[in-house]
């Protein structure tokens, strides 16, 4: 090889060695690298899937008549300016008999004036209409104008216009109070089945919360479930952990040993035909050295001839025809093919395939060694199923809702009868009001016929005086509007009174403070409440706390946990640790050990061959004198050469003896080039190429088959010490990853128990629920009703004034004014 071919070698080695440094530094930092397995834990999702109750929030819907309700409630304001009678109230509800009148009267003084305008006006319109009788029978009233006078048709239109203008604001009055009407009767019946509907609601709530819990709990199939699929791949991907991270040192570890291996076979090959050609060589130097000596001395003598022409030139280089280079003088290497007698006695081949193959099945080692441990923690899972399950058995909400749920079916059972009355008086309530506005619409229905007629026949009278049908016809209907007015008066008045006073109450002494939570304040006061009516006692709530902070707490979101304080009694945080229901689990991986290692590179006979090749003295062979012996030709003097020259004195002889004999020397020379010289030359670059090979291996053989075998041995070595290492890394990996899982579940479940499936928000949605029904869609409506009848109610006196004088104007006139 040429010295391009020797640097190229040794870039090679010299890189081989480098491969092997890198993969010790690869592997020498193996326990301190991150995580192999899948990374972090993933984020689990749970199903929301707890049996709480939703109680669906009602709100106030705008209306059209919004403006209506507003001024019915600043009128009540007025009406009523007294706060919330809380002695009053106290009294009443714990000693009934010790109130007195006056308490109430002082309360309700702005109702008793409103009693007394009623009562008045019960007695009065009715007692007006009884003497407007008696004086139409008596022609007084409602007769004829005694004069026809200049001013009479100005006051005909100020009259028309006066009892248009009353009929318009009756007939705005009573559309509002039919359709108020129908709004208190359309929302009454829902609002009235929403109360025990939400109670019922609210019962299921509470009686469902240990469902709710179990749900829960069941959802721990979640990480159990990813866990056990986790457990699945955990041995093939240790196994391939290691793999990965120790390929590189053991693939570079059997490349190098098979190397050696290779140097091995390669040095004996050229030692077996550096020893048989410089025999070779040596013989056929034997062999040639006399026939070279003839042919010397016969070449002499011819040129030596004086019939020779011209010889004299060639007769120096003939008498140099001598041998060249004696193999017979370089060292021999029988000493060392004697040391080498026999190798390899091993087989390199295979062991390289067998230490590959060992190496490359540690991912099913992993496998075959990890069943056990993963079978034990699959079994180690459903154990902690069953103390997960201890959770929902010694969760102690259903001991604080039982009183909650029982006073939940007293109060449905209790409503019942109540809600039924209601219902029957809102039934007469609305037909009595329906009834009633149809009258009030027949009394404008009669204004209005009359008007008409009246004005109609005022147009075809040609003379004050005469009598026209049409003028005494709307007079008539005119009197039969007030006649209904007086009659049905009372009756209008006692219902706006019974409706108002009802609804007024319900207004200012409840809407009007549970708005502003006065209502609230009164319950938490003690003493205001029985002991049968004690809320925070029904309800179980802690003895310092009280309705208003409960209902904020629960509005706001929080769950029973935290309104009934129940940590004092229950540390859920403690249920929740998470080495309570890990550390088995834990202790099992921790304990875990496996050699995953044991890789045999290289067996006793290979070392023996390994380290009999280094010391065979392949090192101590004097390669120089062969490469010296080599720059030496075969023979000193060139035989093409010789052979030509000869040839060309051949040309110039005149004697042909003489030419014949040059002839056949030169023709003698040729045969002993090709025959002879020719093939030991052959053999010659055959020697050189085995000495340049064991000259460049010499010098470094000693060095690198010392530093193969104590790779080989120290990877060996390490090989079970770093699987090792890596397999607890991962194991610990893997560990860390699910126990993430199990601290994504518990956290959830502290958090869910704690505010979404133990939720009070129910309670205080269905108080802002009956708020709304009671007072926004119940009451409004009724108390613009009531307004809205008592505008018509009183609005009838001035239409029965403008009514009765507008008669005369329909009538003929007794004395015609010149």
């Amino acid at each position: 090889a040429s010295p391009s071919s020797c640097f190229s070698l040794s870039a090679a080695e010299a890189m081989r060695a480098a491969g092997l440094l890198l993969a010790w530094a690869l592997l020498r930092p193996a326990a301190t690298q991150q995580c192999h397995l899948a990374g972090p834990g993933g984020v689990l999702r749970f199903t929301d899937r707890h049996a709480e109750i939703r109680v669906p929030a009602l709100h106030r819907v705008p209306s059209s008549l919004d403006p209506l309700y507003g001024l019915v409630r600043r009128c009540l304001d007025l009406i009523q300016q007294n706060p919330l009678p809380t002695e009053l109230l106290r009294a009443a509800l714990n000693d009934p008999s010790s109130v007195r009148t006056s308490q109430v009267v002082q309360y309700e003084l702005g109702y008793v004036v409103c009693a007394a305008v009623a009562l008045l006006f019960t007695v009065a319109v009715p007692v007006a209409g009884m003497c407007f009788c008696y004086c139409r029978s008596r022609r007084r009233c409602g007769g004829r104008l005694r004069a026809h006078r200049r001013s009479l048709g100005c006051r005909r239109h100020c009259l028309l216009a006066c009892l248009s203008l009353t009929s318009l604001v009756i007939l705005t009055s009573v559309v509002c109070a039919f359709v108020t009407s129908q709004r208190v009767k359309a929302q009454m019946e829902p609002g009235l089945g929403a109360v025990p509907t939400t109670l019922r609601t609210l019962r299921q709530h509470i009686t469902n919360i240990p469902q709710g819990v179990q749900m829960v709990v069941d959802q721990f199939e979640v990480p159990r479930q990813q866990i056990i699929s986790d457990l699945g791949g955990l041995s093939r991907s240790v196994g391939l952990s290691i793999h990965a991270q120790l390929k590189a040192m053991t693939y570079a570890a059997l490349a190098d040993l098979q190397d050696r291996a290779g140097d091995l076979q390669t040095s004996l090959h050229h030692l077996q035909i550096l020893d048989k050609t410089a025999r070779a060589l040596a013989s056929a130097r034997a062999e040639l050295e006399p026939a070279l000596r003839e042919r010397r001395r016969r070449v002499v003598a011819l040129l030596d001839d004086p019939r020779c022409t011209s010889c004299a030139s060639v007769l120096g280089r003939a008498q140099g025809l001598e041998l060249g280079a004696d193999y017979s003088k370089v060292p021999s290497v029988e000493k060392v093919l004697k040391a080498m007698a026999g190798l390899p006695r091993s087989d390199f081949a295979e062991m390289i395939r067998q230490g590959n193959g060992t190496f490359n099945s540690i991912p099913e080692l992993a496998v075959e060694r990890m069943a056990q441990v993963i079978q034990d923690l699959r079994d180690e899972m459903a154990r902690t199923t069953e103390k997960v399950q201890s959770i929902a058995n010694s969760f102690p909400l259903p001991d604080y809702t039982r009183p909650v749920s029982e006073a939940l079916v007293k109060a449905e059972a209790r409503s019942q009868p109540y809600l039924r009355e209601v219902e029957r008086f809102e039934r007469y309530r609305w037909i009595a009001g329906t009834v009633l506005c149809s009258i009030i619409l027949l009394i404008l229905a009669c204004n209005l016929i009359g008007m008409a007629l009246g004005a109609y026949g005022l147009s075809k009278r040609e003379d004050p005086s005469d009598y026209e049908c049409r003028g005494e016809a709307g007079a008539k209907f005119l009197l039969v509007g007030v006649g209904l007015a007086f009659l049905f008066s009372w009756l209008l008045i006692l219902l706006v009174f019974a409706t108002f006073l009802v609804g007024g109450n319900i207004q200012t002494l409840v809407c009007r403070n549970w708005v502003n939570q006065e209502i609230y304040k009164f319950i938490d006061t003690p003493g205001n409440l029985p002991p049968s009516m004690n809320i925070t006692h029904q309800l179980n709530l802690r003895r310092d706390s009280n309705l208003s902070a409960t209902y904020r707490e629960c509005k706001s979101g929080a769950g029973l946990w935290e309104v009934l304080q129940l940590d004092r009694s229950y540390d859920l945080d403690e249920h929740l640790k998470s080495p309570k229901y890990t550390a088995d689990f834990q202790k099992r991986l921790g304990d875990f050990t496996a050699r995953l290692g044991d890789v045999r590179l290289l067996r006793s006979e290979g070392r023996q061959d390994l380290e009999t090749f280094a010391h065979s003295g392949v090192d101590e062979v004097d390669y120089g004198r062969f490469q010296e012996e080599m720059k030496i030709p075969v023979v000193q003097t060139s035989l093409p050469g010789l052979a030509r020259s000869l040839e060309g004195l051949q040309k110039m002889q005149r004697n042909s003896t003489v030419a014949a004999r040059l002839a056949a020397e030169a023709q003698a020379l040729w045969q002993m080039q090709n025959s002879t010289v020719q093939s030991q030359e052959a053999l010659v670059a055959k020697l050189g190429e085995s000495v340049r090979f064991l000259s460049h291996l010499a010098p470094h053989l000693q060095e690198r088959v010392k530093t193969t075998l104590a790779t080989t041995a120290s990877v060996e070595a390490r090989l079970p010490v770093h699987a090792q290492q890596i397999l607890r890394q991962e194991i610990g990996c893997f560990t860390r990853k699910e126990l993430r899982y199990f601290a994504q579940y518990l956290n959830w479940v502290g958090q869910t128990l704690r505010e979404d499936v133990a939720s009070c928000q129910p309670l205080a949605t269905a108080l802002d629920n009956g708020r709304v029904i009671l007072c926004d869609r119940i009451a409004d409506p009724w108390n613009a009703f009531w307004f809205s009848l008592g505008c018509c109610t009183f609005f009838l006196i001035p239409n029965i004034i403008f009514a009765v004088r507008l008669t005369k104007h329909f009538r003929p006139i007794r004395n015609r004014l010149m």
